[in-house]
């Protein structure tokens, strides 16, 4: 099996759909050679707040710890058209917008649980921008590797195969 079939069954055993261009930056793929966005310190801090929130610190490190928005920065410049990429920061700066207007700060500076109601509110007024968001966070987290030994089982050296194997209750799902 390769790695992107891999990355493809791991996808639908978490019942996620990877697009396209999320895959290809997951393989570490270039698939837009032409001009991207011209991302700033801040919408990149702004990106790891947010990312925080959909996989926050648990008993496991959270997104931020993990690196998210430097794969989301590279996916989103490496693998989507510019018109993507407009739209997708487009969306981030609007949730920032959203914040000032809602709680007089921006997004980075709010407590966790007016967090928590800007993502949720974004669920719902910006969901391609959101969907967007949690899968390439996503993507990135379990890809990482915080997300693939601390958050996923991690085998380096697997054994022999075994196709059908109990999971202990618990267990987490093992990593790819």
């Amino acid at each position: 099996m390769q790695r992107r079939e891999a990355l493809q069954q791991a996808a639908l055993m978490m019942g996620v759909m990877l697009s396209a261009p999320t895959l290809a930056g997951a393989m570490g793929r270039v698939t837009n050679t032409g001009p991207s966005v011209a991302v700033s310190p801040d919408q990149e801090a702004l990106l790891a707040e947010v990312a925080d929130v959909i996989i926050p610190n648990t008993s496991t490190p959270g997104a931020k710890a993990a690196g998210a928005e430097k794969f989301i920065v590279r996916v989103m410049r490496d693998c989507y058209p510019k018109a993507d990429q407009e739209k997708f920061y487009a969306g981030l700066a609007k949730l920032d917008a959203d914040s000032k207007t809602k709680f007089g700060k921006g997004f980075a500076a709010l407590e966790n649980a007016q967090k928590i109601d800007m993502v949720k509110q974004t669920m719902t007024e910006d969901k391609p921008f959101f969907l967007r968001m949690k899968e390439l966070t996503t993507t990135g987290y379990f890809t990482s590797e915080i997300g693939a030994t601390k958050a996923l089982e991690y085998l380096p050296v697997p054994g022999q195969f075994n196709g059908c194997m109990p999971m202990k209750p618990g267990q987490k799902a093992w990593a790819i």
